[in-house]
This record gives structure tokens, C-alpha cells and sequence, in this order.
């Protein structure tokens, strides 16, 4: 049950962080000037900078736990 959590996890967080590295990568490219702001009004950390880097990260890590938690593939060369 456990492994079939982090399966879901990993996969999750690989599919989210990406998609929200996307976002900041495409708000980057319509108003780069926006990439130095606070990513919320509640708090002055993190940035959209620093934030669309740590979603890419946490989207390599969490693909690589997914790939590594997958069924089938065992007898790799």
C-alpha cells in the first residue's frame, strides 16, 4: 500500500510540478518583468523566478521516483 502511495505521488507531483513550470515559463515569455515579483501577496518568498525553478526540480525528482517505482521493466540491460 505504501509503494502504491508513492506511485501515485510521484506521478502527481511530476505531472503538477511541470505543469506549473510551464505556466511560469509561459508567463515568462508574455511579461518577463514579472519574473522578480512575489509569487503571492501573503508572503515576501518565493518569487515566480524561484518558483518556476523549484517546480521544474521537483518535477525531474519526482518523474525519476515514478520511473523508479514502476511496474514491469525489471530485466532492464
Amino acid at each position: 500500500m505504501k509503494r502504491k502511495a508513492a506511485f501515485v505521488a510521484s506521478k502527481t507531483l511530476a505531472i503538477y510540478g511541470f505543469a506549473a513550470w510551464v505556466y511560469i515559463a509561459l508567463c515568462a515569455l508574455v511579461h518577463p518583468y514579472t519574473l522578480s515579483w512575489r509569487l503571492t501577496h501573503f508572503l515576501p518568498y518565493p518569487r515566480e523566478d524561484t518558483f518556476g525553478a523549484l517546480s521544474f526540480v521537483i518535477s525531474i525528482v519526482a518523474f525519476f521516483i515514478y520511473q523508479m517505482l514502476r511496474p514491469g521493466d525489471d530485466a532492464l540491460p
